[in-house]
């Protein structure tokens, strides 16, 4: 079940609910019209259907060093019920298991920042409200 390779620079999103195509397409839309250029490789395979956290980090600690990914966005079954669609981010390398939600909004923030390297995902972590929810630096 190893993780596919995102394209250069974009964020593996990896869907992991299959119960609403039209969901699934809401969430791509969404991301997608946040900028110009699509900031995520979409992960549409139904071998992931329901994986957990835990089953990635199992998944990724198996795999050699160059091939390995920092970070994952899930679309579960939380991502897909909610409008504001908040992607499940997941930390594989720094703090594994660690995540916050991103709603789509944010995510185009998120994921370059975390591409380029400009910032580590603990810094967006920190930044979660309560409900362990990233809104922005400069919202609550």
């Amino acid at each position: 079940m190893s993780l596919p390779e995102p394209d250069d620079l974009t964020s593996l999103v990896l869907r992991t609910d299959f119960g609403d195509d039209g969901s699934w397409d809401a969430v791509r839309a969404a991301l997608d019209a946040a900028d110009d250029h699509s900031p995520a490789t979409y992960v549409d395979d139904p071998r992931f259907a329901e994986a957990s956290v835990q089953a990635l980090l199992n998944e990724e600690a198996a795999t050699e060093g160059d091939e390995r990914a920092f970070h994952v966005f899930l679309a579960d079954a939380a991502t897909m019920a909610d409008p504001s669609y908040p992607l499940l981010a997941v930390d594989l390398a720094d703090e594994p298991g660690r995540t916050f939600r991103v709603p789509a909004r944010w995510f185009f923030d998120v994921s370059a920042n975390l591409s380029l390297a400009n910032m580590d995902f603990a810094e967006f972590a920190d930044a979660a409200d309560g409900s362990g929810t990233f809104h922005g630096f400069d919202e609550g």
